[in-house]
């Protein structure tokens, strides 16, 4: 069975959430993982650090480098990358999973904020895939996976955030664009999503609190759908948008109460951004 072990993983907002379990999974397979990210110290509303992430990396059999990096600064990114190249010989996958959300209308929404939603989410996720596609160019088998969603450009999903989705989408756009750009050169580029809200501390802080994260699914549905796209080879999966539970059933998975945060939980919170012709596979809401 293929796995990660021995691969080398930048992956973007690694301390906490989906970040953190991606990472997690890689290292149980004995993965190297870098862990750019920003909180170096503890904070006081939000779990985890660099440094707790890396020590939770190495007790799951990997190999950890906590590196704090501000995605939204070039030479910061430049650092990151050359230090995990330095430290493990080159870099075979990144993922883009750092992300910032802010759910305001049109009138509501500050600049600043919009700012930062596009400085993180897009320009981001741009500079951190630009700034790896040299050393994935020497890759055996060279990943990029964005935590982004489904280019479905119905209006609904505008209408409400119209900065936050248009900031989103942007990452979606890379992997449309960057999949093709370099198709003849290997590196395989696609898109990861969740069906259901996904328990982590913007869900429970900003989208609707612990009655929310009790309709959710743990962050590890994501982990183990974002392992299935990297083991695969590079050159023949490349350009998709997936689904996390769709890529799980197709793997082979049947069981999904696994994931449920609540497995008494009668119905899950539907993410936004799943095109309503994207329907569940067998058995996965139940």
């Amino acid at each position: 069975m293929a796995d990660l072990n021995g691969k080398t993983l930048f992956i973007t907002g690694a301390s906490r959430g989906i970040g953190l379990a991606i990472g997690l999974r890689a290292a149980r397979d004995g993965a190297n993982v870098a862990i750019a990210a920003k909180t170096s110290e503890p904070h006081p509303k939000l779990p985890g650090t660099i440094h707790t992430a890396a020590e939770e990396f190495e007790a799951a059999g990997g190999k950890a480098l906590p590196l704090v990096c501000d995605i939204r600064d070039e030479d910061q990114v430049n650092a990151a990358v050359t230090s995990t190249v330095e430290r493990f010989g080159g870099i075979d996958i990144c993922v883009n999973n750092a992300s910032a959300i802010n759910l305001t209308g049109t009138l509501d929404t500050p600049m600043k904020r919009f700012d930062l939603m596009h400085q993180i989410n897009a320009r981001g996720s741009f500079l951190v895939s630009q700034t790896c596609i040299p050393h994935l160019k020497q890759a055996a088998n060279p990943h990029v996976l964005n935590l982004s969603p489904p280019l479905d450009f119905s209006a609904k999903w505008f209408a409400q955030h119209a900065a936050y989705s248009l900031a989103k989408y942007s990452m979606s756009v890379w992997v449309l664009g960057m999949a093709e750009e370099f198709r003849q050169a290997g590196i395989a580029f696609n898109a990861l999503w969740p069906r259901t809200a996904i328990a982590t501390a913007a869900v429970r802080n900003l989208l609707g609190g612990e009655d929310m994260v009790n309709a959710s699914r743990t962050p590890e549905i994501m982990a183990d759908a974002a392992h299935e796209i990297l083991i695969r080879p590079s050159r023949e999966f490349s350009g998709n948008f997936c689904i996390d539970d769709q890529v799980l059933f197709d793997a082979g998975v049947t069981d999904f109460r696994q994931y449920k945060v609540d497995p008494d939980a009668r119905e899950l919170a539907p993410d936004f951004f799943v095109p309503d012709d994207n329907t569940p596979p067998p058995g996965a809401m139940d």
